[in-house]
């Protein structure tokens, strides 16, 4: 079977760029990059989709990172703790 090739992510950007810009067909852009017109239509509209965020600042994160932040402080807040009755209780 045959394995997916994995591009970087600045490849991507510049090839979605490229496609954006139109001045090339994706056509020719797929060809030139030897990357299926598919995939470049796919980073086309994933960059139209998702450009607005690159203009997000940190303290303006959704607050959907926020909360899984504090989830995961939590968590490690009763890690600590049930680490510390372990240790207590187990004499270590």
């Amino acid at each position: 079977m045959k394995k997916r090739k994995k591009y970087p992510k600045e490849l991507k950007a510049r090839v979605a760029l490229e496609a954006i810009k139109g001045e090339k067909t994706i056509a020719q852009i797929s060809s030139e990059y030897e990357i299926h017109s598919n995939m470049i239509t796919k980073w086309k509209k994933q960059l139209k989709e998702n450009i607005s965020d690159i203009f997000i600042r940190k303290n303006e994160q959704e607050p959907d990172v926020e909360r899984k932040i504090d989830n995961l402080y939590k968590e490690i807040g009763r890690m600590q703790v049930e680490n510390a009755w372990l240790k207590k209780n187990l004499g270590l």
